[in-house]
């Protein structure tokens, strides 16, 4: 359903704003600067900066102790900043392997299935794919359903740290409203400058402002408000509606919104570090390291650096010398080292290693499952909250389809169900489907065997190859009887 009238649910916390004074629009304006820079919304960010692979040990500085005992940067030493971005690794293993592949749906109304079927084509595949990577780097990602410029639903995606969400209850389930917050480029004269937006989702439509001096100025040139849609009747009139739901869809990574960088991101910088670390010690020379003068023919240390640096040689005395304090460097450490963190970031961002041991010579299914246990136990938690958020959906989609007059599907019974991208042993697998065969239905097995795609249409195929052997067997049959009565035909004649 829709409303073409504003709504009397507000906010509750716009009301208690009301009673110290506050307008509406300092409210929000109040509640957008405290939301910048809090901690959750920092964490939103980092995760996406991590999966974008900037992670801090770019920032990072060499240092010594100074004179007095304080540590002070130095630009004279190795400083290399090798980012091994694991964690970008776990988000798209997860990502992967819970909507890499198309899901299915299951409903008794097959129409209704062949409707859904045309919106969920693979451009919203695609779609689902960057909302489960925005959960996973903000906790959690939105997806808003809009009609576009021909009049078709269509589908958007918002990270984390775009929206500040207001809810109506604790569990975060119900929206009251909710603000976007983003950064436009725009033309001021002959240069080109960041502009800051708001959009504010309510039940009354969509209203949209500039965030500046922090103060929420209308912006007249988008325009201040418009409705969520508009409908056009046959002679041409244009009448506009209002969802009775705020169109944003919240699809969370677990019920605390947590990003997955929080579980990770000591971790990962500890690997970069190593990394970091050892190549600077490989790269501390002669030319660069800690040296022993012994009677060394000059006064200025800075000289002598000079010359080494230059030359690859230095002048000392008759009794002189130079001598490198070394320190040994072993490899073999920080491997070991590596390996334990690299395990350790696969351990708590409970995904998979793919190089795991239990994967060399035959594995069976047992030591794969094994394999997969964390990332499906994680994954089990994410499909909850996804089957949610698609009810949420569906309720958009079906009041799409019932606006259109395509028919009313409220209270239709489907499952949507993820087919998880994992290994298996295909040989034990099809070993296991013909052992089946006359305990479990075709279909069963059918479904279960590794190279099916299309269940209903491998039975389709089934069938017709059933049908044209049995067609040539008839006819065979029908040939060879032929044959026999001619045979004994001739012989009568004989």
């Amino acid at each position: 359903m829709f409303l073409n009238t504003e709504t009397d649910r507000i906010n509750r916390l716009i009301i208690q704003g009301g009673r110290t004074g506050m307008t509406e629009l300092q409210f929000f304006a109040a509640e957008i600067k405290e939301w910048k820079d809090s901690i959750r919304r920092r964490d939103q960010l980092t995760g996406d900066m991590y999966y974008l692979g900037k992670h801090d040990i770019l920032n990072r500085q060499r240092t010594i102790i100074g004179a007095d005992g304080k540590l002070q940067v130095v630009n004279n030493l190795p400083n290399n900043r090798i980012v091994n971005n694991q964690y970008a690794l776990m988000v798209d293993q997860k990502t992967n392997y819970l909507v890499g592949k198309p899901f299915t749906m299951n409903c008794e109304n097959k129409a209704y299935v062949d409707l859904l079927s045309k919106v969920f084509n693979r451009r919203f595949q695609r779609l689902l794919k960057y909302v489960c990577e925005d959960a996973l780097n903000g906790g959690i990602g939105w997806m808003y359903p809009y009609y576009d410029d021909k009049g078709r639903l269509n589908f958007k995606h918002f990270p984390a740290y775009d929206i500040l969400p207001f809810w109506a209850d604790d569990d975060h389930t119900i929206l009251d409203c909710a603000v976007r917050l983003y950064s436009q480029e725009v033309w001021n004269g002959y240069q080109k400058e960041k502009v800051e937006k708001v959009e504010i989702f309510k039940p009354d439509g969509l209203w949209r402002y500039i965030y500046q001096n922090d103060m929420l100025i209308p912006d007249t040139d988008a325009g201040e408000h418009e409705n969520y849609f508009a409908v056009v009747d046959g002679e041409g009139s244009v009448e506009e509606f209002n969802w009775t739901e705020i169109p944003l869809i919240p699809f969370k990574y677990n019920k605390q919104e947590l990003p997955l960088i929080n579980r990770v991101k000591t971790i990962q910088d500890g690997i970069n570090t190593m990394l970091s670390d050892f190549e600077n010690n490989m790269q501390e020379d002669a030319r660069n390291t800690i040296l022993i003068l012994k009677n060394y023919d000059g006064q200025d240390l800075g000289e002598f650096r000079h010359n080494l640096s230059t030359f690859g040689a230095v002048k000392v005395r008759n009794d002189g010398g130079v001598e490198t304090l070394q320190i040994e460097i072993n490899a073999e450490n920080y491997k070991s080292v590596l390996e334990l963190m690299k395990k350790a970031l696969i351990e708590n961002a409970r995904g998979y290693d793919a190089k795991d041991d239990r994967l060399s010579g035959n594995p069976n299914q047992m030591n794969i499952q094994s394999m997969y246990s964390d990332i499906d136990l994680d994954a089990n938690g994410m499909e909850t909250e996804f089957q949610a958020a698609f009810e949420q959906l569906l309720w958009f989609i079906n009041q799409d389809f019932s606006n259109r007059g395509m028919g009313d599907f409220d209270g239709e019974d489907i499952q949507i169900t993820f087919d998880r991208d994992i290994l298996i042993n295909e040989s034990e697998a099809i070993d296991n489907c013909s052992k089946s065969v006359g305990i479990l239905s075709d279909e069963t097995i059918v479904e279960q065997h590794p190279w099916t795609n299309d269940v209903e249409l491998e039975l389709a195929r089934l069938k017709k190859e059933k049908e044209e052997a049995m067609e040539q067997a008839q006819e065979y049959s029908g040939a060879f009887g032929a044959g026999n009565q001619q045979n004994e035909g001739m012989g009568g004649d004989e």
